[in-house]
């Protein structure tokens, strides 16, 4: 599980390790330049077939031009025929760029942004085309000119490269400052990816993104950032997670009950529970009204059943100490019942899954909900609409145009609901965000490699609730058990493949954790 360290983070370990006299700004502009000339020939191995191929740089006024001019060197060194492009006044270039423009000198001119832009204009067509302009420490939109040049450079290429991030990208959102860049198909960022590498637009700007070793000391990251880090949720999280004891019995592992709504509402609920019950919950309860009682009879097997008609009759079920984790809100209904029996699932100290109805019903008064999960073992599960109706604040932070960076995050935006909400707030999307009321938060991306777009189904989002009830069941924290889920739910998705529907996802669930080699 890697860390994510926002542009501010990433300085402040780079300044750290250049202070306690570990490695010098030059020393890493060198590796980082020598890292993407690397991942290139590696993305397009052809290249080596070619004689001397092309390549058109844009290197831009930071450091991030530093290590684009230490890409055309290396590159020129091996036979390449490199264009060089400026983006500044050379005098105000820092000691390292301004070293690595020195180098390059002794190789090849550097142009301006007209001249590079004059070439492209009589039709050279590079191999590849670089963009060094901006990185990770941008705070302002790019200029006009600069943003047409990158864009008329990319469109002319068949193979693109972005340095660190693609330029106009905030790295700490993935929103975007000033015109949109152009897609890069290849991004080698540095010691860390960074939270816009994966959030907003990130994913889809950044093609395949590559994070390359420059020497420092990941195990420094979180004394030297300066901060709470952000980390990326793996396979390696979910490994010790589900193995039971050789000598344990079923309510050992836990007793999870869900709520169903009334009569043909109940197939989330079902959903959720074979999801907890395929995750390792020793026993999984559907709590049922009476009326829905045969409708949900004729369909389980080893999911049990019990009335619950009220909120009087769930504290009667809830007597029962051994019923430790409760899962509420697919199909739950949005009546006085529905809201009356989610105050009594708050109030009974249990581990609680808030999920769809659970959490529609307070949309008018947030803070009447928040004010029962505060200090609590509860999960939220909200998606995009149901966050905008719960912390209408934030969600408009979200939105519009990004004047200056860095920019306000989905990862921002997770940890103060979780604050706010004083419990674990799972935020739902393509990169998923999980964050805990003390600042922690992990984020799962289902983007490139992972992408799993047939999860967009009706049902997907009622088995990631009951994956997550059933972790808790198990005695997993709150924010482990939201993690894990995340990543199962769509590695689950990854391994069924293309025409999955909800009932798939809970069935898939054993051969993933056999994957893992994991008992469950």
């Amino acid at each position: 599980m890697s860390n994510l360290l926002t542009g501010s983070q990433m300085r402040a370990v780079e300044t750290a390790a250049m202070a306690a006299g570990e490695t010098s700004g030059a020393a890493l502009m060198e590796r980082a330049g020598k890292a993407v000339v690397g991942e290139i020939y590696i993305s397009w191995p052809e290249l080596y077939a070619e004689k001397a191929p092309r390549v058109a740089i844009l290197a831009g006024p930071g450091n991030n031009g530093g290590d684009g001019f230490v890409v055309a060197r290396c590159l020129a060194e091996r036979g390449w025929q490199v264009t060089c492009g400026f983006a500044g006044d050379p005098a105000r270039l820092g000691p390292d760029a301004a070293l690595a423009l020195e180098r390059w000198k002794a190789f090849g001119p550097v142009f301006t942004q007209e001249e590079l832009a004059a070439g492209l204009r009589a039709g050279m067509v590079p191999d590849l085309a670089l963009d060094a302009l901006f990185g990770t420490g941008l705070s302002r939109p790019v200029a006009e000119e600069s943003a047409a040049l990158l864009a008329r450079l990319f469109g002319q290429t068949a193979r693109r490269v972005a340095v660190d991030i693609p330029s106009g990208l905030c790295a700490d959102s993935g929103r975007v400052l000033g015109p949109v860049p152009p897609a890069a198909d290849l991004t080698v960022t540095f010691h860390s990816a960074k939270p816009g590498h994966l959030l907003g637009q990130g994913a889809e700007l950044c093609g395949r993104l590559v994070v390359a070793d420059i020497g420092l000391d990941a195990a420094l990251d979180p004394a030297r950032a300066g901060g709470p880090l952000a980390s990326v949720v793996g396979a390696e999280l979910c490994r010790p997670v589900a193995r039971k004891a050789a000598l344990g019995h079923k309510y050992t592992h836990g007793h999870a009950l869900v709520l169903t709504g009334g009569p043909g509402r109940t197939g989330a609920a079902r959903l959720a529970a074979r999801a907890a019950l395929r995750i390792g919950a020793g026993l999984v309860t559907l709590a049922v009204p009476p009326a829905a009682q045969q409708e949900v009879a004729c369909q389980i097997t080893a999911l049990m059943l019990a009335r619950c008609g009220d909120a009087e009759a769930l504290s009667t079920l809830l007597e029962d100490v051994r019923l430790n984790a409760l899962c509420l809100g697919p199909g739950l209904g949005l009546d006085a019942v529905a809201r009356e029996k989610t105050e009594v699932a708050l109030g009974s100290g249990r581990a609680v899954v808030l999920d769809a109805d659970a959490l529609s019903l307070h949309a008018e008064e947030p803070e009447a909900l928040f004010a029962m999960t505060r200090s609590k073992p509860v999960v939220m599960t909200p998606h995009g609409g149901e966050f905008a109706r719960l912390f209408p604040d934030l969600a408009g932070k979200l939105r519009g145009t990004l004047e200056h960076g860095p920019g306000y995050s989905t990862l921002d935006a997770g940890r103060d609901a979780a604050e706010r909400a004083g419990c674990v707030v799972l935020l739902k999307g393509a990169a998923t965000v999980i964050a805990a009321p003390d600042g922690r938060a992990r984020l799962h991306s289902a983007q490139g490699a992972r992408s799993a777009p047939w999860l967009a189904t009706a049902g997907s989002g009622d088995v990631l609730a009951g994956l997550i009830t059933g972790l808790l069941a198990r005695g997993a924290s709150p924010f482990d058990a939201a993690a894990q889920a995340a990543w199962l739910h769509v590695e689950a998705a990854l391994m069924r493949g293309p025409g999955l529907i909800a009932e798939d996802l809970p069935e898939t669930v054993p051969a993933v954790l056999s994957a893992l080699a994991v008992e469950c």
